[in-house]
């Protein structure tokens, strides 16, 4: 951290410490433990409505070193826990906070951590005394990461409106993932209260003082840091694309309980039920064609 980072760590601590609904702490708490995890952090847009429905979202973070993280990180997989005679659904990513750390801080050529977790986040569980202080620095190295890349590809000046939204445009075309035109607008816009302040505080954390004038920003960037930055972010643009679909490609073999998740989808969306049999748990892509054959059916019978 190369500015002074206190009070950038203070805001991150009191938006991790953000309430959340007790089925989801005690959701957390389950994953946490049974993974002998580190930390589990809470994202996603239940966190921001508080709502129970849907699927929740999970970052499990696990205690070990960098080196033993496997090549394609996170390990992501499906999970259902009975909650007052219903059901609650997650999908949770895993991986070791000693990874998620230095993919946070621009170290690693990941380019999903720090975009992900400039956004809302709430710490609901932890395993060790040392893991807050150790997920905090975590998140507020990507919100400097993220800053430092908004500077860079923002304007000379311009409120911290217009940074954000050159961030996330670039950030959305470096990923092997399709967004409504405007997506940008929208994290802005229902997250306003967690994005107010955040960017003058992370720029100047980061060394790039800020230089506030009313709503603008000016941010102190040499144009030898600025050619930094984007040589940088060039890197990580350039193999973005490549390693998203390998994630995706790895998912769709290692995606714990994918055939339950697909099962719930599909009978949320079209309303057919799908029977999650012995041979669909365990191959989900051979199944899938048995699968299409009997929505194609249950849609024709409906239209019928």
């Amino acid at each position: 951290m190369s500015g002074d980072a206190g009070a950038l760590r203070a805001r991150i601590a009191r938006q991790l410490a953000a309430p959340v609904d007790p089925a989801v702490a005690q959701f957390a708490a389950a994953l946490g433990e049974e993974a002998r995890a580190r930390a589990v952090l809470f994202y996603g847009s239940n966190l921001r409505t508080g709502s129970l429905e849907g699927v929740l979202d999970f970052y499990v973070l696990l205690p070990g070193e960098t080196a033993g993280e496997a090549a394609i990180w996170p390990r992501v997989s499906y999970h259902e826990r009975p909650h007052e005679g219903a059901t609650l659904r997650a999908k949770v990513a895993t991986m070791r906070l000693a990874t998620f750390a230095r993919a946070a801080g621009g170290d690693l050529a990941d380019t999903t951590i720090w975009a992900r977790f400039v956004q809302p986040s709430a710490l609901v569980w932890t395993g060790d005394e040392t893991a807050h202080g150790a997920v905090v620095e975590a998140i507020a190295a990507a919100c400097m990461t993220a800053a430092r890349l908004a500077a860079a590809l923002g304007p000379e000046s311009g409120t911290a409106g217009d940074y954000w939204r050159a961030l996330f445009r670039a950030t959305y075309e470096a990923e092997f993932r399709v967004e409504k035109r405007g997506r940008e607008d929208d994290i802005l816009s229902v997250n306003a209260e967690h994005f107010a302040g955040l960017l003058p505080l992370a720029l100047d954390a980061g060394g790039i003082p800020p230089h506030v004038d009313g709503e603008r920003l000016l941010p102190e960037l040499p144009h030898w840091q600025r050619r930094t930055i984007l040589k940088w972010w060039g890197k990580r643009r350039r193999i973005g694309k490549p390693l998203n679909l390998l994630r995706l490609v790895k998912a769709s073999t290692t995606f714990e309980g994918a055939a339950r998740y697909a099962a719930w989808k599909i009978e949320r969306h079209t309303g057919m039920a799908v029977e999650v049999t012995p041979f669909r748990e365990r191959f989900p892509l051979l199944a899938a064609p048995g699968v299409l054959i009997d929505l194609w059916r249950h849609r024709r019978r409906d239209q019928s």
